[in-house]
C-alpha cells in the first residue's frame, strides 16, 4: 500500500521528492505507533489519530513537524477513500497545529556586497561562484532550482531561464545583466579549463572540479564560506539570499504579483509575509531614528 501511495504522490500529484519523503515518513511512523495496538491503517479512525499527535506533542515534537505529519496523514488517508480501501476519512477532523508565522532572515544590501567581494576571483571556482551567486540573489531562484538548472534553459540573449520548481512546475525568471555576463564567463571558462561533464552530466549548468552537478550542501557550503569570509556572524544559507531578494524588491517598490511569480509561490499568501517582514523594519527604523524615540530628547 505504501509503494502504491509513494506512486501516486509522484505520478499523480507531483510532489517535490523531499514532500513524497516527509509524507512517507510520516505514515510509516503512524504505522508503527498503531502496530503494537493490533490496528491497521485501514482500522484507524479519528481517535487513534488524534492520540498519535498527541504522544507526538508529548514527546516534545517541533509544532511545524506536527504540522507536517498531519498534511501527510490526511494526504494519505485521502488516497485510501479515493482507492476505494475505506468509506471514510478519520483524518478530516484532525486540526493541523498552528506554528504561527516566522520571519526570514534577510541580509542588508551591505551585507550581500560584502560576500561578493568575498569571492576569489583567482581561484578555480572563483567564477563559478560568482555566477552562482547571482543567479541566487539576482533571481530569486531556490537552491534545488539551481543544482538541477539546465544550460538549454538559459536564454542569455533574452536574458531569462526557465526552472522547474515545487511540483515540477516550471515558470520563467528574469536574470540580470551581470548574473547574464557572469554566467557566459563561467561557461567560458569551463569549455577553455574544464572540467570536463562527466557521462549524463553534460546538460546541467554549474558543475563541481569533478564534472558532476553541484548538490544542495555543496551550495550551502558556498554560501556559508562566503558569509564568514564576509564578517557576517548569523547564519546565511541559500535560502537567505532569496529572502533577501525578494525583499529588497520590495523595498524597491516592485509588485507583490510580480515577486510571487518569480518566486514560484502559489499563493499569494506565501508571498505576503515579505510585507509583514518590510512592516517590521519599517517599525525598527521609526523606533531608531523618530526624535520621540532617540535618548536623551
Amino acid at each position: 500500500m505504501l509503494k502504491a501511495y509513494e506512486a501516486y504522490l509522484m505520478l499523480e500529484r507531483g510532489l517535490a521528492e523531499n514532500t513524497r519523503i516527509g509524507y512517507i515518513h510520516d505514515v510509516k511512523r503512524l504505522l508503527e505507533w498503531l502496530a503494537p495496538m493490533g490496528v491497521s491503517s485501514e482500522q484507524a479512525d479519528t481517535s487513534h489519530l488524534a492520540a498519535f499527535l498527541t504522544d507526538l506533542h508529548d514527546m516534545g515534537i517541533a509544532t511545524r513537524s506536527q504540522a507536517r505529519m498531519v498534511s501527510g496523514i490526511k494526504s494519505y488517508y485521502h488516497y485510501l477513500v479515493a482507492e476505494g480501501v475505506r468509506t471514510d476519512d478519520p483524518s478530516a477532523l484532525l486540526d493541523t497545529p498552528s506554528a504561527g508565522r516566522k520571519l526570514p532572515e534577510v541580509l542588508s544590501i551591505d551585507e550581500v556586497d560584502a560576500m561578493f567581494a568575498a569571492i576569489d576571483m583567482g581561484s578555480d571556482t572563483g567564477q563559478r561562484n560568482r555566477a552562482i551567486m547571482e543567479m541566487l540573489y539576482g533571481s530569486g531562484l531556490r537552491v534545488s532550482e539551481l543544482c538541477t538548472l539546465e544550460r538549454r534553459r538559459v536564454f542569455f540573449d533574452e536574458e531569462y531561464l526557465v526552472v522547474s520548481g515545487k511540483g515540477a512546475k516550471e515558470r520563467m525568471v528574469p536574470m540580470s545583466a551581470d548574473a547574464v555576463e557572469q554566467t557566459r564567463l563561467y561557461l567560458d571558462q569551463r569549455l577553455h579549463q574544464g572540467p570536463d561533464a562527466k557521462p549524463g552530466e553534460e546538460g546541467y549548468l554549474f558543475l563541481n572540479r569533478r564534472g558532476r552537478h553541484l548538490t544542495r550542501v555543496m551550495v550551502f557550503y558556498i554560501v556559508r564560506d562566503l558569509a564568514e569570509a564576509a564578517g557576517i556572524r548569523r547564519s546565511v544559507s541559500p535560502h537567505t539570499l532569496r529572502h533577501s531578494f525578494a525583499t529588497h524588491l520590495l523595498e524597491g517598490g516592485a509588485n507583490l504579483r510580480a515577486i510571487q511569480q518569480m518566486l514560484g509561490h502559489e499563493s499569494i499568501g506565501t508571498t505576503q509575509i515579505y510585507l509583514h517582514l518590510d512592516n517590521v523594519r519599517l517599525r525598527e527604523e521609526i523606533l531608531l531614528h523618530h526624535p520621540r524615540n532617540m535618548r536623551g530628547v
